[in-house]
């Protein structure tokens, strides 16, 4: 796994060197995002880039860990994309995103955990989905701060607190397997974040 890391991080570096000052610009985060739960780790951190030119939509990549005494060690990788059509202004000190759907791939980085099953357990094709890969959709909602006296003082763009629900092709493909025995609040996980607007 190592050897594996080393060579993806080479390719990157490499990547890096090659792009213009236009897109290097790109990858210089604007936002910073710490989240509790919500799929993607029992507390994670990490990036996020304005995308469009309405700044409406934004690409999250982070990292979420998952403690031994949580149900690890496990470290999660997720790119998370998220469009907000609706605002609702409060003054000119303050914003709501109220409906913003999403969608976001998850990665657990884990050797017990492939991107397959194990053809010698269980046959080929009887599990489709993969075991550390997992495609999610999302919903969420976020109020964010642009104006007053601790912005101003801290030279921070916006502070915004959301809450996201999500669910996955695994939990929906059991849903409608097992009406009877699932509701749609057992489908559904809850994250809790903050992101700081750089």
């Amino acid at each position: 796994m190592s050897a594996y890391i080393s060579r993806l991080s080479i390719l990157i570096v490499l990547m890096g060197m090659t792009l213009k000052s236009n897109a290097q610009k790109f990858l210089i985060p604007k936002d910073v995002v710490v989240q509790y739960a919500g799929s993607i780790g029992y507390l994670s951190a990490g990036a996020g880039y304005e995308l469009f030119g309405n700044k409406r939509g934004n690409l999250d990549i982070i990292y979420g860990f998952v403690p031994e005494s949580k149900g690890g060690a496990l470290h999660i990788f997720t790119a998370k994309f998220a469009y907000r059509p609706f605002v609702i202004r409060i003054g000119d000190w303050a914003k709501i995103y109220p409906v913003n759907p999403g969608l976001f791939i998850r990665y657990t980085l884990n050797n017990n955990l492939g991107f397959n099953f194990d053809t010698v357990q269980y046959p080929k094709g009887y599990y489709y989905f993969s075991e550390a890969a997992r495609p999610h959709l999302s919903i969420s909602n976020e109020f964010q701060l642009i104006k007053g006296k601790v912005l101003d003082r801290t030279g921070l763009k916006a502070i915004s607190l959301y809450s996201e629900f999500n669910t996955n092709d695994y939990y929906l493909v059991n849903y409608f397997q097992n009406t009877s025995a699932l509701s749609v609040t057992d489908i559904f996980k809850l994250g809790i974040g903050i992101r700081v607007k750089l």
